[in-house]
C-alpha cells in the first residue's frame, strides 16, 4: 500500500522545501510542471513555490496539494473549505449528485479522487450496457486473401511463409479510438489510486474492459473524435478521460516522478459562475445574458467582456474580478476597459464585479467631451457610467451561495 500524505494551502500562499512533508524533489517536479505551463501556476521563490489564482489538486510521489480558493486572505480559512468543489457543481464541471459531495464535510475533499470515481461510474455503465464495435482498418499477416494484399509488406514478412497474405483490410471489433482512450485514462488511474479506497474499484475496471491496444493519446488526436448517435453516450467518459490524460505528466522529472494535476483559474471559474447564475436569475424576466461576446478593435485584436446583459434598448457591461482590489477604487487601466466596452457596445453602465460582503459604490459618469459620431448631423452625447461592487459568495455562516444572480441584478439598477 502507498502511503498518500496530504498538504492543504490557499490561492497565493507560500510553501517551503522542509514544511508539511514538502521535499525537494516535490518542488523540482511541481517546477517542471510550471515550466510546461508557461509559468502560470505558481512562482518561484527560495526553497519553496508561491501558488497563483489556480486552484485544484496535484498528486506527486505520494503527496498531494490541495489549493483551495479564498477570495480575500482576512477570511477565515475555514469559510473556503469545500468552496472549489460547489463551484465546480454550480458551473457544470461536476456532475451535483457526485458522491464526492460527502468528503467535504468531513474535511477529506481530494478533487483528483472525486473525478476518479465519477470516470470510472461513467466506464462501468458503459461496459455494463455493452460496448460498441466499430470498423477500422488493420495490417497484418493472414492466411487467407482479403482485403488489399500489401506487396511490399508481403515479400518483407512472407519469403519464407509462401502460404500468408500480408494484407490492409477491415475488421469490426472493441480496439478503436474511443476505448483506446478509456483504456489510456484507466491505466493513469492504476498509477495514482493505489493505496486508495478506489483501488480494487480501478483494477475491477480495467478487468471488465476488452483488450486494445495502449496507443500514444495526444490533443491533437483527441481533437478529431467525432460521435455518432451510437456512441452519443460515451461524451461523458470520454470528456473525463481528456481531463485525465492531457493534465497527466509521465516522468516529469527526469524520470523519477509522474504527477497528475487538476488545476483551474479561479478568474475563468468566477466569471462563469457568475454568468451561470445570471441566466438562472433572468429566466422569465427579459433580460438576455451573453458572455465573452467579441468586436473587432484594432487589426487582430478584440474587445470581449466578460458579461453583457440586455433588456429591450438597455445595454449593461459586467467584468468580474476574482481578487478584491487592494485600494478603494479600481485602477486606471480596468476603468479605461469599461469605458471601450460601453463606447462599443453602446452601453449606459458597467459594472467591476468583486466577491466579497455584499456592498456597492455609486454609478459614476465618466467625465469626457467626447461624442459619438454615429449622428453626424447633430452628435450626440454618450454618457456611459460605471461602479466597483460586491456580492458575497459566503452567507453570514459561510456557507456556500448558490443564489447570487438576484443580487447582482439589484447592483445593475434595470429601469422598469
Amino acid at each position: 500500500m502507498v502511503k498518500q500524505h496530504k498538504i492543504s494551502v490557499y490561492e497565493y500562499q507560500k510553501l517551503y522545501v522542509g514544511k508539511q512533508g514538502f521535499k525537494q524533489t516535490h518542488l523540482d517536479a511541481l517546477l517542471k510542471l510550471n515550466e510546461y505551463q508557461d509559468g502560470n501556476y505558481f512562482e518561484p521563490i527560495a526553497k519553496g513555490i508561491r501558488f497563483n489564482q489556480y486552484v485544484g489538486v496535484i498528486q506527486v510521489d505520494g503527496l498531494i496539494i490541495e489549493i483551495n480558493p479564498k477570495a480575500d486572505k482576512d477570511d477565515d480559512d475555514y469559510k473556503w473549505k469545500g468552496v472549489l468543489l460547489k463551484m465546480l457543481k454550480a458551473c457544470g464541471k461536476i456532475k451535483a449528485d457526485s458522491s464526492g459531495g460527502a468528503h467535504v464535510k468531513r474535511q477529506h475533499l481530494n478533487l483528483l479522487e472525486i473525478y476518479f470515481e465519477l470516470y470510472l461510474k461513467e466506464v462501468e455503465s458503459l461496459v455494463r450496457k455493452g460496448l460498441i464495435k466499430q470498423y477500422r482498418k488493420q495490417t497484418k499477416n493472414t492466411k487467407t486473401l482479403k482485403g488489399k494484399l500489401e506487396f511490399a509488406g508481403n515479400i518483407r514478412h512472407n519469403t519464407i511463409h509462401k502460404e500468408r497474405f500480408y494484407t490492409k483490410h477491415q475488421v469490426y471489433d472493441s480496439n478503436h479510438f474511443l476505448h483506446q482512450v478509456l483504456y489510456k485514462a484507466l491505466t493513469i488511474l492504476s498509477q495514482f489510486t493505489k493505496g486508495t479506497r478506489l483501488q480494487d474499484t480501478t483494477n475491477r475496471v480495467l478487468l471488465s474492459f476488452p483488450e486494445v491496444d495502449n496507443k500514444i493519446i495526444t490533443i491533437k488526436k483527441l481533437n478529431t473524435i467525432q460521435l455518432n448517435r451510437k456512441s452519443n453516450n460515451y461524451k461523458p467518459a470520454l470528456d473525463l478521460a481528456r481531463l485525465i490524460i492531457l493534465n497527466y505528466s509521465p516522468d516529469i522529472s527526469s524520470g523519477k516522478e509522474k504527477m497528475l494535476s487538476l488545476l483551474f483559474d479561479m478568474n475563468e471559474l468566477w466569471e462563469e459562475y457568475v454568468l451561470r447564475q445570471l441566466q438562472k436569475a433572468c429566466e422569465g424576466t427579459g433580460i438576455k445574458v451573453s458572455g465573452q461576446e467579441s468586436k473587432s478593435f484594432w487589426g487582430a485584436n478584440s474587445l470581449r467582456p466578460d458579461i453583457v446583459l440586455r433588456k429591450g434598448n438597455q445595454r449593461y457591461i459586467i467584468d468580474t474580478k476574482w481578487k478584491r482590489p487592494q485600494k478603494s477604487s479600481a485602477s486606471v487601466s480596468d476603468l479605461r476597459q469599461m469605458y471601450a466596452y460601453c463606447r462599443f457596445w453602446d452601453a449606459e453602465k458597467s459594472v467591476l464585479l468583486y466577491p466579497g460582503e455584499s456592498s456597492e459604490d455609486k454609478f459614476k459618469l465618466y467625465e469626457t467631451d467626447d461624442y459619438s459620431t454615429h449622428n453626424t448631423e447633430k452628435p450626440k452625447k454618450m454618457d456611459h457610467q460605471c461602479k466597483m461592487a460586491f456580492v458575497s459568495v459566503l452567507d453570514i455562516e459561510g456557507n456556500f451561495r448558490n443564489d447570487i444572480g438576484t443580487d447582482i441584478l439589484k447592483l445593475l439598477d434595470f429601469e422598469e
